[in-house]
């Protein structure tokens, strides 16, 4: 099962950006157990899992988009999430990406950011998106600058300091 068909599929070189599906859950559970989700509100349990995995869901009900699974396009495998978020006490809406061990370091997160910011520019009117980076994270700090982002300003997020990046303006319809 699979949520539904509302959810945009997008395609990238090496990717489908895709709603959730059950069989997703386990990746999920496994990247939100580790510390490589210290930055998303990790580590959780495998129940405060499944309610960020089923509150993934509910946003795409709630707002009309959300995050996407990110799917392998040669293995199938759930390689992580990108997508774009509103979450109650935020600034703005933000473009968010989690990658999953053994997919980082390939570009996937690139792909699947340049997919997601254009689809927010054109389909959502979400032009100069910003995304939220703790100072600490080097991995995503660099992804922001490959894709074009600065430093707008230092923020707090949840009790927590953090840095607003903005992103460049897309170009609608070219």
């Amino acid at each position: 099962m699979s949520l539904p068909p509302s959810v945009p599929v997008i395609e990238t070189e090496d990717l489908i950006l895709r709603g959730y599906r059950e069989q997703d859950f386990e990746a999920f559970a496994r990247f939100a157990a580790s510390d490589r989700a210290r930055f998303v509100g990790g580590p959780q349990a495998r129940y405060d899992s499944w309610r960020s995995f089923m509150a993934g869901i509910g946003h795409w009900s709630l707002r009309g988009y959300g995050m996407w699974m990110l799917e392998h396009r040669e293995t199938g495998e759930a390689a992580g999430r990108v997508g774009v978020i509103y979450n109650d006490g935020w600034h703005e809406p933000e473009l968010g990406w989690h990658i999953y061990d053994g997919f980082e370091g390939r570009g996937y997160a690139y792909q699947a950011c340049r997919a997601a910011r254009r689809h927010a520019a054109e389909e959502l009117g979400m032009n100069a998106i910003m995304s939220y980076i703790a100072p600490d994270n080097t991995r995503s700090l660099r992804l922001a600058q490959r894709l074009g982002c600065w430093h707008e300003r230092d923020v707090e997020v949840l009790g927590s300091p953090c840095q607003l990046w903005r992103h460049p303006t897309e170009l609608v319809g070219a």
